[in-house]
């Protein structure tokens, strides 16, 4: 008998319930749901809403959520796309006449419609049983009552305090309590956010005689109501963002109104005995599965985790993936994408064939059905940064190293990333979300709500006909990708992770491990893991870097030399640095009796999964 080899955690194991998500409070409300007679879907959403209060440097109120879903009464994989369109008035000759070469990632003009509310509640509405007052009392009590802070929270605000307090003052009343950053032992309170939601519910429960009606009520209040009147207010208010100038936002309580969820058949790919959904090219979760159908023809059979052949040939496949997401993806309702090709074993079959026993320093994207790639100014990164005023962030939320409490020097600064969360119930339903944006330092705190909008808009391009451009009314191409899986046919795994460009690389890695190298769930999430850059980031400014391997120090120093010796540009990050993979699965154990596992990320120290 072989002997377990050590992880962080145990993989959890139950036939009650599991949940796994980015932050231990998120879980706990999850299952306790569950164990007060909710389903998976009332967990999630209710876990949902937990950590927009518990992580408001990643996620917020005015953010997005792409959902994927499995209802036992219904038995399919499904998606709901709870990202939000750009304004009517966002055109690229609008930018343009700013002076401007890419969408702003910071400030008013990058907003979409907040689609986050609006995917929680379908999901609630149409799958859960609770009452929308009942899975938002954990988030209102954590903001009303308080939530601990964990570093990277008082690392945010730290690192944007300045523009607080000489810009976004209304963002200084709700993260400088008494002027002050919070102390990172202290509890923090949002009661502005507390006193939204308590508005919503109350309004709603005068509104609607039934659950249903009272959560159509709900969403007719943020998008048409108050909710709505207040953003269209303070977003015809200059203010100040990565530009360097005052600049007053697009969105309007118009195209709140226009917007609701949609429901959405995932893209799939099989390997193997598993198929693996993903959310549509709007997002990023394609880029898995092209990466999955060239990894059929890698073989990657009996290669070990840890051997530099498997890390080459997935950070290769990967590099192909991502060119076709800048050449290809784009929201298809107004652009054809040719995603069918794109997925189909002959195309996989010939990108797999580029791969060689040597790096690719060139960006290749295919051409699916004969056709011709058109690619963006990859240089208007760097003309946007000549003249950008980069002092209070990036794109990305930004963050700086605290140094001791009592220096409070300023140090490093690095960027960060989103949430998820997973839940699988006693009856086998299944949720899986990545929800994001609205981040505390993307954009000014809507005054009268106590939250910021989301800016995912810079995930845009201004130039002509490329499938990705902004255009009024469309989806951006979010970098949000859920996973869902099944296996001999059946529903099987919900995961995902935050990470921008690098969420649809580690779980690719984390999938392999477990499909093909055996490793259990959470043996899978610990392994040493890596990602590539080899493409414009998704995030402002959009630079391009070619090439590069970032590597967990805890892999063998045999497959970092091999991997050098290959031609990679191999950067060794910290030991546990690679990866924030949350995972939920269901088996059938016999009798009518489902065997659930469940697995967390310890990177960050904050994660957890629970179950029994």
């Amino acid at each position: 008998m072989s002997t377990p080899s050590f992880t962080t955690r145990p993989e959890i194991r139950g036939t009650f319930g599991v949940a796994s998500s980015t932050h231990w409070l998120a879980t706990q409300v999850a299952m306790s749901v569950l164990e007060r007679g909710g389903n998976a879907f009332d967990a999630a959403v209710a876990g949902g809403f937990t950590l927009q209060i518990v992580e408001p440097h990643l996620n917020g109120p005015g953010g997005e959520v792409p959902i994927l879903f499995w209802n036992e009464n219904d038995p399919r994989v499904q998606s709901i796309c709870g990202q939000g369109t750009a304004p009517q008035l966002a055109t690229p000759a609008y930018f343009r006449k700013l002076g401007v070469d890419l969408v702003p990632g910071v400030g008013l003009l990058p907003a979409t419609v907040p689609g986050a509310f609006g995917a929680w509640l379908t999901l609630l509405r149409d799958h859960g049983t609770w009452e929308l007052a009942d899975v938002l009392q954990p988030a209102i009590e954590y903001a009303r009552n308080g939530f601990p802070l964990v570093p990277r929270i008082v690392q945010a605000i730290y690192a944007v305090q300045d523009l607080f307090r000489q810009e976004w003052h209304s963002s200084a009343q709700v993260w400088l309590p008494d002027g002050k950053v919070p102390h990172p032992e202290h509890l923090m309170r949002t009661p502005v956010i507390a006193d939204t939601y308590t508005r919503i519910v109350t309004e709603a429960n005068n509104k609607g005689s039934d659950r249903r009606a009272r959560i159509d009520a709900a969403l007719e209040i943020w998008y048409r109501g108050f909710v709505a009147e207040a953003i269209d207010a303070a977003y015809r208010t200059p203010m100040r963002d990565c530009t360097g100038e005052r600049n007053a936002g697009l969105l309007r309580r118009e195209d709140m109104a226009d917007w609701q969820a949609t429901y959405e058949t995932p893209a799939t790919v099989d390997f193997g005995n598993y198929t693996v959904a993903k959310c549509g090219v709007w997002s990023q979760g394609p880029v898995f599965l092209q990466q999955l159908a060239m990894a059929r023809h890698l073989q990657l059979e009996g290669l070990a985790a840890d051997s530099p052949t498997f890390a080459h040939k997935i950070a290769e496949a990967a590099k192909l993936a991502f060119a076709d997401r800048l050449a290809w993806y784009g929201d298809p309702r107004v652009t054809d994408v040719p995603l069918a090709d794109l997925l189909s074993d002959d195309y996989a079959r010939a990108r797999a064939a580029l791969i060689n026993d040597q790096a690719s320093r060139e960006l290749r994207p295919g051409s699916p059905a004969g056709r011709t790639a058109l690619l963006p100014d990859l240089d208007a990164a760097r003309r946007a940064l000549a003249q950008a005023d980069t002092r209070f962030g990036v794109g990305e939320p930004t963050f700086a190293q605290l140094p001791p409490v009592e220096q409070w020097l300023e140090r490093e600064l690095f960027v960060g990333d989103t949430c998820h969360i997973d839940v699988i119930d006693k009856d086998g339903n299944m949720v899986a979300a990545t929800p994001s944006g609205g981040w505390l330092s993307s954009s000014p705190a809507v005054p009268g709500l106590g939250f910021s909008i989301t800016t995912r808009l810079q995930m845009t391009w201004l130039d002509d006909d490329l499938p990705g451009q902004l255009r009024p009314g469309a989806r951006p191409c979010t970098t949000l990708s859920p996973g869902m899986a099944l296996r001999d046919g059946q529903p099987y795994m919900a995961f995902g992770t935050p990470g921008g460009d690098q969420q649809d690389q580690w779980t690719v890695s984390f999938f392999l491990r477990h499909a093909l190298c055996g490793m259990n769930l959470q043996e899978a999430i610990d392994a040493p893991s890596w990602h590539i850059d080899h493409f414009p980031g998704s995030f402002w400014p959009r630079t391009t870097t070619l090439n590069r391997i970032t590597i967990e120090s805890r892999m063998p120093e045999s497959t970092l030399e091999a991997l050098r010796s290959a031609g990679h540009d191999v950067k060794v990050g910290p030991p546990w640095s690679e990866g924030r993979i949350s995972v939920c699965t269901r088996e059938p154990a016999g009798n009518g009796v489902r065997l659930l596992r469940a697995g967390a990320n310890p990177r960050g120290m904050q994660s957890y999964a629970a179950g029994r």
